[in-house]
């Protein structure tokens, strides 16, 4: 009888996976509500710097993050996961030992050049079964949500007693905790998964961007992280306006998280009860249209302000978490690894676009400006989403196949396609394995007897 669960090493991998990932994501999260703050005294500060520095990071994740998946490739996860927590400390240490915003700004870089997601995630898919690996993937996603509900409480915190070095040398000391994790927790991979489920392939770039259900996806994500930070740059400056001191803020967005959190199951259910996550996803955007609009127009109205912050990270925490579950649902068979690396490319570039509307919007009209410059493009979200289609509800599979020529594969692929319940199958030859998209009907049995039958 085969086991659903997760092994004892599977397991070991999803949590210490997670820890590496959430380890790494607050030290960048953690800046996000106190750099306004906290960073006044640094020369050349001013609004348009503040959000430069918050998204610097996305520039170079932005740049480095499909090459350090193909580097993970050719010279192994592990080390390739070592060099960039390497390089996130130095960026750490930079920052913390800025006397100038632009020193910030440069360290927030060098923290960025330290891309391991895609070989974090890469090194996940080769530890853990295909039929485990979603759910691998969901404690790591789970962890990175934590890891920002986390930040936002301990970021305001850490930053009253020790200041914005302070923040900065946590978050090297949080990198080096993370090589540990690594080097000594996360086992060493015999062999990898297929690089189709894992890692970006350049040839096949092209054709995730111009699929235009990914586009929309790709577009969201790009606008969630712009919109995101971009809000941080102007909010924390708001909520002081408002009459809430610097080191209260923690009391307002820890508690909003969570209660958003417990907001968005909700939307969930209804998603997945009434089999319609388009009209579930937008009206997560609706939320947080409406939140950016409170905030726009009672920017000294503490009371409302609160309230926009729970309804912004209501809409925020579905669409974080749904995106790349819409992305895995919509790619290609064989092609996750390729559709992954272009979305978390346009993540990143998301992140420091948003610093910049962020800070040139507040430098010249303010946190209005700001929130109604986000608000607007939520609104082109919303109109890109009328073309979204309700993904099936499929299972991936990702079977050995010794295949010895192109006619060989070709029979294999065909014979897996005759299957009952399966909706797409491709065998790839120099990989030595077939990829299937399958729904509740399909037997696994009878997968693995073509694949031990065709000759």
């Amino acid at each position: 009888m085969a086991n659903n669960g997760l092994s004892k090493t599977e397991k070991k991998v999803a949590f210490s996976l997670a820890g590496v990932f959430g380890l790494r994501m607050m030290g960048l999260f953690m800046i996000m509500p106190v750099f306004a703050l906290y960073g006044q005294h640094l020369e050349g500060f001013s609004p348009l710097w503040v959000g430069i520095a918050i998204g610097a990071y996305g520039l170079t994740q932005a740049a480095l993050q499909i090459p350090m998946g193909i580097l993970s490739d050719k010279f192994g996860r592990k080390p390739i996961i070592l060099i960039g927590l390497v390089v996130f400390a130095i960026g750490s240490l930079v920052a913390a030992n800025a006397e100038t915003i632009y020193g910030v700004v440069a360290g927030r870089a060098i923290q960025g050049m330290g891309a391991i997601a895609s070989a974090v995630l890469a090194l996940a898919a080769d530890l853990t079964r295909d039929e485990q690996r979603t759910k691998v993937m969901a404690i790591i996603g789970m962890c990175i949500g934590f890891s920002f509900a986390l930040s936002l409480l301990v970021g305001p915190i850490v930053a009253q007693y020790v200041g914005l070095s302070g923040l900065f040398a946590l978050t090297a000391c949080l990198a080096v905790l993370g090589m540990l994790i690594v080097q000594f927790l996360v086992p060493t991979p015999i062999t990898h998964a297929p690089k189709g489920d894992t890692v970006a392939t350049p040839t096949k770039l092209k054709a995730m961007i111009t699929d235009p259900q990914l586009f929309r996806l790709d577009a969201g994500i790009f606008i969630l992280h712009l919109v995101l930070t971009a809000v941080f740059v102007a909010l924390p400056l708001d909520l002081v306006d408002a009459g809430l001191v610097k080191e209260k803020h923690w009391m307002l967005y820890f508690p909003a998280f969570i209660a958003a959190f417990f907001l968005m199951v909700p939307l969930i259910v209804i998603g997945v009860k009434k089999k319609n996550t388009k009209a579930t996803f937008q009206v997560s955007l609706l939320v947080m249209m409406l939140a950016l609009a409170l905030m726009a127009l009672f920017t000294h109205n503490l009371m409302v302000l609160s309230i926009a912050v729970v309804l912004f990270f209501t809409g925020f925490n579905y669409l974080e978490a749904s995106l790349p579950s819409l992305i895995a649902k919509f790619c290609p068979v064989g092609d996750k690894g390729s559709a992954m690396g272009v979305y978390s490319t346009s993540q990143f570039l998301g992140a420091f676009c948003g610093g910049l509307l962020g800070g040139g919007a507040y430098q010249l009209l303010g946190a209005v400006g700001v929130f109604s410059a986000a608000l607007c493009l939520m609104i082109v979200w919303l109109l890109l989403t009328l073309g979204m289609e309700n993904p099936v509800l499929l299972k991936t599979y990702t079977l050995e196949a010794t295949v010895e020529g192109k006619e060989q594969a070709k029979a294999m692929a065909s014979e897996l396609s005759q299957l009952t319940g399966v909706a797409e199958a491709i065998v790839v030859l120099e990989e030595k394995v077939a990829y299937l998209k399958v729904d509740e009907h399909f037997d696994l049995r009878e997968a693995r007897a073509v694949l031990g039958s065709v000759s």
